[in-house]
């Protein structure tokens, strides 16, 4: 078997028993991603000679050790080039290492590679990307889907053996579900967010994709923890979340939230994602319907939050102390204007005007003020879901992913992907999604995602109710031709 293929957990029992070396592991992913990148488009660059060095003195004993992990152009990897896929920041290179980053080293990994998205996390489908333009793999004239679009195609491609992303309303699970891998957004706080260039800061979460739930668990058992860099960050007991894999799911309660199944949603995810449902019954789990009755208003509110954060966050790039600056200025309002102008791409300024307005005299309480109250309601209702049931059970997107310049015209159609992901950034609880099937459109087979979703701070539940699923189906074995 070529090593590029192998999962993270495989890769090291390979290096463990001696059958392969790191260094024999990076040079096969150089190999996987010269071969297939020009077409999925997913890496943004790569620091070769710096993991070739760190790859020959890796220490396969430690939890990920001489694993390479490519890393999304939001987290800062000391030395490397963090743009989040913005002009603005062309040219600058990150002075420190993100928190997950020092951990990441510290088990033994190898940061590898900064990963295409959409600008500033800002986006569905990673065309809002103002550097490059990123494919699925499953069918180049697609889109692999956002923001972490480039972390979930170059696993799904086999150009990684796991990657890290960004989840602010799904950019994680959404992705990894059109793309067909493992995408965890874990509970608020559990990962830090230090090093990551913040979107929405109440929203914002770090998280793994990989091909396995496995991986995920284990990835996580390095990125969890306080830290005191992070003030939002949970002060919690190290645990293992690999315990509870291979579980019995006699007496586990799955609830099936009825606003996640309604019209509109592609016959053939609905299809898929019931099946699903039906081979976790016959595993033993119990379903049981429930009702998130304010999801209705989960857009709304999130883009209310999520923009006003934002207007907040990206006022810090100005042009003057670090990024671009506009050439030939009159003055320093010319600076600012104009730098900005430039520098950021439509749906960036588009989101700016929106957070601006929310936030101004006259407006805050009828919008920004009143989204919170009703994002408080959003999160009752799944505090109210999880005293009946220990997991929620639904698709991830309503359908598979649609051809690149679809919607790009129409930002309202764009945002309405991630209905199903949104109300979990809101409430702050934990979601995974792993592949279930596969929807044929147009002569081309297209993963489907199905979604989990946690209580907070439930992730070890949450990935042995995954795994249980993943371990009596085959989808996660399926990888495209490319």
């Amino acid at each position: 078997m070529d090593l590029h293929t192998l999962s993270l957990s495989s890769l090291q029992a390979r290096f463990r028993s001696g059958e392969a070396s790191p260094s024999e592991a990076l040079e096969a992913l150089e190999a996987r991603i010269s071969s297939v990148d020009p077409k999925v488009g997913g890496y943004l660059s790569r620091n070769l000679n710096r993991a070739r060095e760190e790859a020959a003195v890796a220490d396969t004993s430690l939890p990920l050790g001489g694993v390479p992990i490519a890393i999304k152009d939001v987290i800062n990897v000391k030395g490397d080039p963090c743009t989040a896929a913005s002009k603005i920041l062309q040219g600058y290179t990150a002075s420190y290492d993100a928190t997950v980053i020092r951990k990441l080293r510290a088990a033994g990994a190898i940061p590898f590679g900064r990963l295409n998205m959409d600008e500033f996390a800002m986006g569905s489908s990673t065309e809002n990307s103002a550097l490059q333009r990123t494919s699925n793999p499953w069918d180049l004239s697609r889109i692999p889907g956002g923001s972490s679009g480039g972390s979930a195609a170059v696993v799904a491609a086999d150009e990684a053996f796991a990657s890290l992303g960004s989840d602010t309303g799904g950019s994680i699970r959404q992705p990894a579900a059109l793309c067909g891998c493992v995408g965890l957004k874990p509970t608020y706080g559990r990962v830090s967010r230090f090093g990551l260039m913040a979107f929405a800061s109440s929203l914002d979460q770090i998280g793994p994709f990989t091909k396995t739930v496995e991986d995920s668990a284990r990835l996580l058992n390095v990125l969890s923890g306080k830290d005191p860099l992070d003030s939002t960050s949970l002060e919690t007991q190290a645990e293992d979340y690999t315990r509870l894999l291979g579980r019995d799911l006699k007496g586990v309660k799955l609830g099936m939230p009825k606003e996640y199944f309604i019209e509109g949603i592609d016959p053939q995810v609905d299809t898929a994602v019931r099946a699903a449902i039906r081979q976790y019954e016959s595993l033993g789990a119990e379903i049981v319907e429930v009702s998130l009755p304010h999801t209705e208003y989960a857009v709304a509110v999130y883009y209310i939050i999520a923009t006003a954060e934002a207007s907040a966050n990206l006022a810090r790039y100005d042009g003057v102390r670090y990024g671009r600056r506009a050439e030939e200025l009159r003055n320093l309002q010319d600076l600012y204007v104009r730098s900005r102008s430039e520098g950021f791409g439509e749906e960036v300024k588009r989101r700016i005007i929106l957070g601006t307005y929310v936030l101004s005299s006259g407006y805050y309480d009828a919008y920004y003020l009143r989204a919170q109250k009703v994002r408080t309601l959003i999160r009752q209702d799944f505090e109210n879901a999880f005293k009946k049931v220990d997991a929620l059970i639904c698709p991830t997107s309503p359908e598979a992913a649609f051809k690149i310049g679809e919607r790009s015209g129409d930002p309202l159609k764009m945002y309405l992907a991630d209905i199903f992901t949104i109300a979990t950034n809101l409430a702050g609880n934990c979601g995974i999604s792993l592949p279930c099937g596969f929807a044929d459109l147009e002569g081309s087979r297209l993963p489907v995602g199905l979604q989990l979703l946690g209580n907070n701070l439930d992730e070890a539940k949450l990935l042995g109710i995954a795994h249980a699923y993943e371990q009596a189906t085959p989808w996660h074995k399926q990888r495209p031709a490319l």
